[in-house]
């Protein structure tokens, strides 16, 4: 599928309409070069990869999870599935995502699942005045805000790992080096 043909993409046109009918500032753009990761959907619009909100489907005992996460967050499952008050959770087979979300893995909506899904917001994202999210189809996104994707999404914000400060402040021990 060529880039002028995925404005047509069944599902990149249900995500923009599901965000019409919600209000949402936003439209769906049409990337060149496919968007299947932060670093490449954010080398695409020109800004930095912790405004990019991956879409990251977690399987929890045979039950979709959603975490929307920034591009410059890794998602600790051990503290998701704390947080959650269950033993684990795993990352979804792509057969999963598409089963449960309708949309292939690179270019999954936060809106538009053939039904509701758990979902957390990375409180990372809330950092960005503007976020970018998939819109169905890996060279598709549309601009939003963190408080605009917990409304789409009716997503709980969480701290769901580790962000940019955390990884990068030296420990008492390495600074007194």
């Amino acid at each position: 599928m060529t880039a002028a043909e995925t404005p047509q993409h069944p599902r990149v046109a249900e995500v923009a309409q599901l965000l019409r009918a919600a209000g949402a500032a936003g439209e769906v753009r049409v990337l060149p070069d496919s968007a299947r990761t932060a670093a490449a959907a954010a080398a695409g619009l020109g800004v930095e990869v912790g405004a990019i909100a991956n879409s990251l489907v977690f399987d929890v005992g045979g039950e979709p999870l959603l975490v929307l996460t920034s591009g410059a967050h890794r998602v600790d499952e051990a503290l998701v599935a704390d947080l959650l008050g269950v033993p684990a959770i795993t990352r979804a087979t792509p057969e999963f995502v598409r089963r449960h979300t309708g949309q292939a893995i690179g270019g999954v909506a936060p809106i538009g699942h053939p039904a509701p899904i758990g979902t957390l917001v990375d409180v990372e994202l809330a950092r960005h005045r503007q976020v970018w999210a998939a819109a169905g189809h890996p060279h598709t996104v549309f601009p939003t805000s963190y408080d605009e994707l917990l409304r789409l999404t009716e997503g709980t914000p969480a701290e769901v790992g580790l962000g940019p400060a955390e990884r990068t402040q030296p420990t008492a021990e390495a600074g007194a080096r």
